[in-house]
């Protein structure tokens, strides 16, 4: 009897947990679960994905350009070579994020944290950094001119490839 009860229990655990999983065909909207769904390669230009759940989730090559993500947990999701001019990641958890050649170009990362975060010859211009925790991020070949640094008055100076010089 303690055995079926048992089994009982773990099934409807289960069950529980396969409801809250995330449907990849959900329609982008503020909150929606999108953890390890793969949405690369799509056009989500302008949309709002504030507090959505995008841990592990792979935007390789989408066009986020002019879209909200603020307040997202976007923590090792996948950008590479993407589109995201204009995109407001502000209050965003983006550690261990992958920006690898993405074009950020006026893009807000305010208060954000990025540690760990890779922008690879990324396209940071006029990015506005102003808050941001950027613990061991990796800029390596990006390009941070014009864009605006952690203490929210310095703005990096021609030329600022792989630090704000």
């Amino acid at each position: 009897m303690a055995r079926r009860l048992a089994i009982l229990m773990g099934l409807a655990g289960m069950l529980a947990a396969a409801d809250a999983a995330a449907d990849c065909s959900d329609p982008a909207a503020p909150g929606v679960d999108w953890q390890r769904c793969a949405q690369g390669g799509r056009s989500f230009t302008a949309v709002d994905l504030t507090d959505a759940n995008l841990r592990n989730a792979n935007f390789a090559r989408s066009d986020l350009s002019g879209s909200r993500l603020q307040g997202v947990d976007g923590r090792r999701a996948k950008f590479v070579s993407g589109r995201l001019q204009g995109t407001v990641f502000d209050g965003a958890d983006l550690s261990s994020a992958d920006f690898t050649r993405a074009d950020l170009m006026d893009a807000s990362f305010r208060n954000a944290t990025l540690r760990q975060a890779i922008f690879f010859r990324a396209n940071l211009r006029n990015a506005d950094f102003t808050g941001a925790i950027l613990g061991d991020a990796d800029f390596l070949g990006a390009d941070l001119t014009g864009a605006t640094w952690v203490d929210g008055t310095k703005v990096c100076g021609p030329d600022s490839i792989s630090r704000c010089n």
